[in-house]
This record gives structure tokens, sequence and C-alpha cells, in this order.
């Protein structure tokens, strides 16, 4: 009989994240996926032949260059310099495995055109997106953002974090509501406006996690891998099997085993494994998940930078929803050549949101309009699911779906909180020397 103490059903980025992570504190681990490769929902897909396959396009055209020079992410997402994910990738030092490159630009969309965000001093200075008297204002914020401290009250300037709601901070430094607009939703990338009447510690952190990604490599505060985010699970498949992780691609899988309500095994071609707790994606247990929404993401294929973003070759567009009367973001994610994903001189653009509406292509046209003109695009509109329970109970601990955003921040919250309650301890980004020094001696 064969024996583990996890189980992971699938091989997406979170589940591949949890798996090294689970391996590297020494844990037995057995990973089974369904599909021939790695990365579950959030694959890479190449070659381009293969994306107007699964789409059901005819194509690629000779102009497109030779197929196997694309990858292109079905869920493409960017992650901020001094993020959370940077700080798991420090942690288990799958950057061994992996190149980063910086995304070039950070832009959001105000009365039809396209904005650099403002982040530093020198950016407030050249802003089209501000008077003079609303730059003056903006600099205080981030001054106050910056310098913030909860443990010494001197830098709270009668600013009480857990009880003043961000839009009484906003109130207090006299922001124009373009400036509220920028900073919540591009800066702060804050997805709804929940959080004007939030207590603003979570704001002002975001504010400062942003200036300080920025200041790391002053384009902009985002890395993307090259070749594409499936190159992430990859990795952390990698450093799995390094601690004695064992994967099983391409296998079935039939039943998973119950007693009095708690996971017992899992059976996978007739074989039964068992297992003392499971981690898996939605698409494995349909009964324990439920709908929270749906997502649309549209890939285009573009032969051109996109239209005032300074001619970058990669960069990330935010359109806050109060532009266009919505309840949420449409974000635009761009990588080209430059990331490794793309045959020579061409782009890919990604346009997401939440589906508010029964023509959700509808929704995004703003979006596709600033990317004009596009030579191909593939529409795709997904259930966002999460799990119903914590997990606690059956052991069964049920990953969320990739929501529209297009940065990690959000599944970095999933990753954290499905590991605490997988362990019963906060995710520490500080290696143990015990760990440091067996890894040391292999």
């Amino acid at each position: 009989m064969q024996e583990y103490d996890i189980i992971v059903l699938g091989t997406g980025l979170k589940e591949c994240v949890l798996s090294g992570l689970m391996s590297l504190s020494g844990k037995k681990v057995l990973h089974i996926d369904k599909n021939p490769y790695h990365r579950g929902e959030s694959v890479s897909i190449s070659p381009l032949e293969e994306l107007y396959r699964k789409f059901k396009v005819p194509g690629p055209p000779i102009s497109m260059g030779r197929g196997k020079e694309w990858n292109l992410d079905l869920v493409p997402k960017f992650f901020l310099a001094s993020g959370q994910l940077v700080k798991i990738l420090l942690l288990t030092e799958v950057t061994r495995y992996l190149d980063f490159k910086v995304v070039e630009g950070s832009f959001v969309y105000k009365s039809g055109k396209v904005h650099k965000v403002p982040a530093t001093e020198d950016d407030v200075h050249g802003s089209d997106l501000m008077g003079m008297f609303d730059k003056r204002r903006f600099k205080k914020l981030l001054h106050f953002a910056l310098n913030f401290d909860t443990r010494n009250s001197r830098t709270h300037q009668d600013v009480d974090p857990n009880e003043t709601t961000t839009r009484e901070l906003f109130s207090r430094f006299d922001l124009g509501q373009d400036v509220i607009e920028f900073t919540g939703h591009a800066i702060a990338l804050h997805s709804s406006e929940s959080y004007l009447d939030q207590p603003c510690l979570e704001t002002l952190n975001r504010i400062r996690l942003y200036s300080e990604s920025l200041s790391r490599h002053q384009s902009s505060p985002y890395l993307y891998p090259l070749y594409g985010l499936g190159e992430l699970p990859q990795g952390f498949a990698r450093l799995s099997a390094e601690y004695g992780g064992t994967f099983l691609l391409n296998r079935a899988v039939e039943e998973i085993v119950m007693d009095n309500g708690k996971v017992q095994a899992v059976r996978s071609e007739g074989k039964l494994f068992h297992c003392k707790q499971l981690i898996c994606d939605p698409s494995y247990v349909p009964n324990r998940v439920r709908k929270m929404g749906r997502v649309i993401r549209v890939i285009c294929l573009l032969n051109h930078p996109v239209r005032n973003t300074q001619e970058a070759s990669s960069c990330q567009i935010i359109i806050p929803q109060t532009q266009l009367n919505r309840k949420s973001d449409i974000y635009i994610s761009v990588v080209s050549y430059s990331h490794g994903v793309a045959s020579d001189g061409m782009y890919i653009a990604t346009v997401s949101t939440t589906v508010e509406t029964g023509t959700p292509e509808k929704e995004v046209q703003p979006g596709l309009e600033l990317l004009e003109p596009i030579v191909q695009k593939f529409v795709s509109i997904t259930n966002l699911l999460v799990p119903n329970e914590d997990g606690r109970q059956s052991q069964i601990f049920v990953s969320r779906s990739y929501d529209a955003t297009d940065h990690c921040e959000r599944e970095c919250e999933d990753i954290k909180d499905m590991y605490h309650r997988l362990t019963g301890a906060e995710l520490s980004f500080v290696r143990s020397r015990q760990t440091s020094r067996s890894s040391e001696n292999d």
C-alpha cells in the first residue's frame, strides 16, 4: 500500500507552489495530473498552431512566423517585484530555474486615452493625469504612505489605520476624483470601490508595495518570466521532485475515497494511493465548489506596440470601472517577442474582466479598441469557482479559480490562506536554519 502525507491533484500554479512548499518542509508528496503536461488552467500553449486548434480558428497565417517561437498564457499574470510571489520564489530558491524580465510600463485609462501611472516624484511632475494642485496633494499622500509605520505613532499624523477609512484618508489629503481613481485602481490595485469604506491600512500597504516594487526597476513595478508564466509551475514541480515529490502525469483520477467525511485515498487507474491531506484545483471536485461569477479573457495577437504606451514591448493597462460605469475594472496585459513568447516583432495582449452582463464581448470592447488593429483574437469565458468549505474537516483543500486581474497578488493570498489551513501555521518568508542546512548538505 502506497502512503503519502499529501496528494496534489492538478499542476496549476497554486498546486505546484503548495507542493513545492510541502516537499520543502519534509512532507511526502504525490502529484497526480489528468493532463500530460504541467500547469493546469494556467497553461502556456506552444506552438501557436495549438492555440488555433484549441479555439477552433483556422490558421495561423505565415505572417505569424514559426509556431514554436510562441508561448501563450491562457491566464497571464504579472507579479510585483516586491510582492508575495517573488518572496515565495526567493524562499524556495525556485529563481534558480527561471529568468525574468521587467515589464516596461504601467498605464491607466482616462477619458478614452492611456496615461502613464505616476508613482514617483518625477512621474508626478510630468503627469497629464492631474493639475498642479492635485500633484502637490498626491505627492503628500505618497510621502505619507511610504513613511507610514504601524509601530511608530509619530508617522500616523492622527490617522488611525484600523479605524480611518480610505475615503476619509483621501479626503484628509483633499484628493480630486481623478487622483482617487488611479491611486485606488492602478497603484493600490483594488478591483472594486468597496475599499473606500474599509480601514485605510491595507490601501497604505498596497501603495507602499507598488512604490517599492517600482523603485527596484524604474520602468514599472512588474516582472514576467521569460517564455511565459507556464515556467513557474514547472519550476515549483522541479523543487518538489528535488525534495522527494513523486509525479504521475496523464493519469485519470477515478475516485476520492472518504471515510466519515474525511479524505483517505485517491484511486487512479485502479491503484489506491493513501493520504492524510488532499490539495486540488476545482476541476477535480466539481461537487465541492460553487460558481461566484464568470471571467472573460480575450487573447489578441498584434504586429505593433499598443498606442500611447511609448512603444513599450510589454505593459499593463488598467481601465478603472468608473470610467465605463462598471462594477469591475478591465485589465490589459501586453507581452511580446522581448519576453520570448512571440515571434520577432509580434505582441500578445490579453483583455480580461469579470462578466457583468449577458454580452461579455461588448464589455471588453473599450479594451479591444485600444489594441486595434488586431491580427487575431481568441475569446474564452470561464466560471469563477470557489470551494464550499475551508477543508479543515474533510482535509480536502481546493484552490479558487483565477480571477480577472492581471497580477498575482490575489492568487498569492489564496496560496497563503490554503497553506495556513493545511499546516495551522502562517507562511513565513524566512527559511529555517534546519531547511537551509539540509539543502546545503544535499
